[in-house]
């Protein structure tokens, strides 16, 4: 008689909403055991009443004792998924405030990193960033988020090879219908999406399913690492 086989254990920082959420979803559909965290405790009730079956874990991933905390209680995981966040950084460069990239650096590059290194003496299989196109788009207005989500890039090659046999990865969303563009005025935010719509060769803008079938593929798949998978539409192409 075979033993049953374990369902796998994900975590994904920053889970409460948008790709993160989706991708938390998307693992329940393969069977897997799910914790989501987020710092924001209405957020995250409303996405685990959302999702049903996970585990939700109130942890700000800047704070590097609160997420060591909660890994420690996890104890042993396969994959984690790193959709920690923020929302500054955008805007032309010769008005742009460079507190808010410093903000942005730590919302996202920052609490990313915090929450692996927490994660490590635990983590058994692998760990996928979420960075965004913007790292190498070349689009006006992006700089402060392409330093932000080019840093995140520039570690992953080495870091696969530094953290082996856990593997590292990334995914480089392009547009993609999420709460983090709630901060543009509704009709300003409409415009930039039909604009997106017309110049993108899908022909559409990215919905957050999108993102969270590349990431669980990029975790499911054991002869990956050290790669960051553009998922963005073609908005990286020379156009």
């Amino acid at each position: 008689m075979e033993a049953k086989q374990e369902p796998m254990k994900v975590v994904i920082a920053g889970g409460s909403s948008g790709i993160g959420e989706a991708t938390a979803r998307h693992f329940l559909t393969l069977g897997a055991q799910v914790t989501i965290t987020g710092r924001d405790p209405a957020r995250l009730e409303a996405a685990r009443a959302r999702l049903g079956a996970v585990r939700a874990e109130l942890v700000d991933g800047r704070d590097a004792a609160a997420a060591r905390a909660l890994f420690e209680r996890l104890g042993p995981f396969d994959h984690l998924v790193l959709a920690l966040t923020g929302g500054k950084g955008a805007g032309p460069f010769g008005t742009l405030s460079l507190d808010d990239i410093r903000a942005g650096l730590e919302a996202k590059l920052f609490a990313q990193l915090t929450t692996l290194q927490a994660a490590l003496p635990v983590l058994q299989q692998s760990v996928t960033f979420i960075t965004a196109a913007s790292a190498r788009a070349a689009l006006p207005g992006t700089a402060g988020l392409a330093a932000v989500n080019g840093a995140i890039q520039a570690m992953v090659p080495p870091l696969a090879a530094e953290l082996a046999p856990i593997r590292v990865n990334a995914v480089s969303p392009g547009i993609v219908d999420t709460p983090w563009w709630d901060a543009m005025p509704a009709e300003r935010k409409q415009a930039f999406f039909q604009h997106a719509v017309a110049s993108l060769p899908v022909r559409r803008v990215g919905q957050p399913g999108d993102v969270a079938a590349a990431i669980a593929m990029l975790a499911c798949n054991a002869f990956i690492t050290g790669t960051v998978l553009d998922v963005s539409g073609g908005v990286t192409l020379a156009r």
